[in-house]
């Protein structure tokens, strides 16, 4: 894993935000029209929504190397090139990124990356029982759908889809080396190992309330 490439393209992202501003801009003209199922504080609705993109992007290099490291201790050799692809959205971000730049485009490269994961940990609760990593991710990756809009985000799905079903189907679970594998995870180093992480899920005071109607 190259996490520390990621971490100092976050950190050049954040002096970029610090020096223009782009990113709070952006997400100031997005307040007036956000889904109302979006829950934000009535003072400073602004700044809670700028660090909660700030916490979604930092989030993702610890995403990997909590799962990196747990994927070593616990010898799922298999977690790695899934954690690859996850890595290089961000060093290579695909075609559709072009003209994005600062945090505004690494929220996109992190949203990539989270949407990633979350696929893949359905898959691995579908075959395996458990996910590839115990971080529920749906409401930030909601959230986070949202802030990036619809168009855009449908079609960062679309890449996500795309790369999930060209590395992993069925026939990808259907090997001898399976049961093995299921033992594995269930096996109680495993479980020590995820237990070393707590939840990444921040409280950032942004909420989603799912049954409210859409204006």
């Amino acid at each position: 894993m190259n996490t520390a490439a990621l971490r100092e393209q976050i950190q050049k992202a954040q002096q970029h935000e610090a020096e223009t501003g782009l990113l709070t801009r952006h997400l100031e003209s997005k307040l007036p029209h956000l889904h109302p199922s979006i829950q934000l504080p009535e003072a400073d609705a602004n700044g809670v929504l700028t660090r909660f993109v700030a916490a979604y992007i930092d989030e993702v290099p610890d995403l990997l190397d909590a799962a990196n490291e747990v994927a070593r201790e616990a010898g799922i050799e298999s977690i790695k090139p899934v954690l690859k692809i996850a890595e290089q959205y961000f060093l290579q971000p695909p075609d559709i990124m072009t003209g994005h730049i600062g945090l505004d485009s690494l929220l996109d490269e992190a949203y990539l990356a989270h949407r990633f994961v979350e696929e893949v940990n359905d898959l691995y609760i579908k075959h395996f029982g458990q996910p590839l990593i115990p971080l529920d991710m749906t409401v930030a990756n909601l959230i986070a759908h949202q802030l990036i809009g619809e168009e855009f985000a449908n079609q960062l799905d679309e890449v996500v889809h795309h790369a999930v079903d060209s590395m992993l189907d069925d026939e990808s679970f259907a090997l001898e080396s399976v049961e093995a594998y299921r033992e594995k995870l269930s096996s109680p180093d495993t479980g020590a190992a995820w237990k070393r992480w707590p939840c990444m899920s921040r409280r950032l005071g942004v909420g989603l309330e799912l049954d409210q109607p859409a204006a």
